[in-house]
């Protein structure tokens, strides 16, 4: 049974109680870090015929069919690179010369197309594979990937733009062989840090997160793609099977960021300034906010993360190095593509606007 306290006493030891110390005022949260600049903000270029580039083009033609990537509306082109997709490598590796190719290359990929982008500060590579010829890089690996990587490496001095690899072998790559296409090619065109040659420019394709191109994204990630011995530029995390939210493709870019510890053997954390994020710019029979809306884009509600992303391992810098843009022109055989009246001044063009993307492409960050 509780005993009660008499009234008097109560008052009494009320009336001499000390006051308790005042709550301490709040910590004040902490600033928000400041964004990292977008330094790559680019698309790649399926051409008119699927990502073939297998016609002659003429420039008025071609600018007929995508100004918008050279003006977003006041003059200023809408991104800073453009990736040509794609170039056989086993036509490539063989210096074919057929209907659709000449000497190993598209014959649409011409000098007058690169030079009507690089007059205007626009960045040109040329992308090797694709999904279309993961088996002819296969081949042409086991061929001669020495060979391939010289000529690779020829064609980037030729035409002046970089090289990006897309080998999209899943299961049991080349790894082997790919090391030796890539020594070919840094063997003519040395890693540059200024990035001031275009054909020293040479990138990887990835996944668009580590759970998939599993044993590629390992090794570039473990032995090409570090920032204290650099062999290529930056990967690019591709984009999914079809368009995904800004959670969803931010979910994928961090397992780059972590890495797969739990993988055996673990795939390592990439440094967030060695890598872009792959963003769909054209899909199926509607235009898409990426092309015509900034405002509802994923590349608007994306860009905190992409700009503060921190390294988690790997790196010293935060912020991935920007957006790549799946595809302008025509990727597909359905589909609206990005050609007039559907194209892309007023999304990714706004965006780069936005985003004060810098043309040309400056310097990259290196960790």
């Amino acid at each position: 049974m509780r005993r009660s306290v008499p009234l008097a006493a109560l008052l009494l030891a009320l009336a001499t109680t000390t006051p308790a110390a005042a709550a301490p005022p709040p910590r004040p949260a902490p600033a928000p870090a400041a964004a990292t600049p977008i330094q790559v903000y680019g698309a790649w270029h399926c051409g008119n015929d699927y990502c073939t580039w297998g016609t002659t083009r003429t420039v008025t033609e071609f600018d007929s069919q995508n100004h918008w990537l050279i003006d977003r509306g006041d003059g200023r082109p809408s991104v800073n690179l453009v990736v040509l997709s794609f170039v056989n490598p086993l036509d490539l590796l063989h210096q074919t010369t057929d209907a659709t190719t000449l000497d190993g290359v598209p014959r649409g990929m011409t000098p007058e197309i690169v030079g009507w982008f690089t007059t205007h500060g626009v960045r040109v590579m040329l992308s090797i594979g694709g999904i279309t010829y993961t088996d002819d890089w296969d081949a042409a690996l086991a061929e001669n990937p020495t060979l391939l990587g010289q000529r690779a490496a020829a064609v980037a001095t030729r035409l002046g733009v970089g090289i990006e690899i897309d080998y999209e072998r899943n299961s049991s790559p080349n790894l082997t062989g790919l090391q030796s296409f890539i020594d070919a090619y840094r063997a003519i065109h040395p890693y540059d840090a200024a990035g001031a040659r275009p054909e020293a420019r040479l990138t990887i394709d990835v996944a668009a997160g580590d759970r998939w191109l599993i044993d590629l994204n390992r090794k570039a990630t473990a032995d090409w793609l570090r920032t204290d011995t650099p062999v290529l530029d930056y990967a690019n995390a591709m984009v999914p099977a079809r368009p995904a939210s800004a959670s969803t493709s931010q979910a994928s870019w961090q397992e780059h960021v972590d890495g797969k510890p739990q993988y055996s053997p673990p795939v390592p954390p990439l440094a967030p300034a060695k890598f872009t994020g792959g963003v769909y710019l054209a899909y199926g029979g509607k235009p898409l906010p990426e092309c015509v809306d900034y405002a509802t884009s994923v590349q608007q509600a994306a860009a905190p993360y992409v700009q503060s992303v921190a390294p988690r391992g790997a790196g010293t810098t935060a912020g991935m190095l920007g957006f790549m843009f799946w595809a302008a022109e025509r990727p597909a055989t359905r589909g609206i593509g990005t050609v007039p009246p559907n194209t892309c001044e007023r999304g990714a063009g706004a965006g780069a606007t936005a985003l004060a993307v810098p043309v040309p492409m400056p310097a990259l960050r290196q960790s």
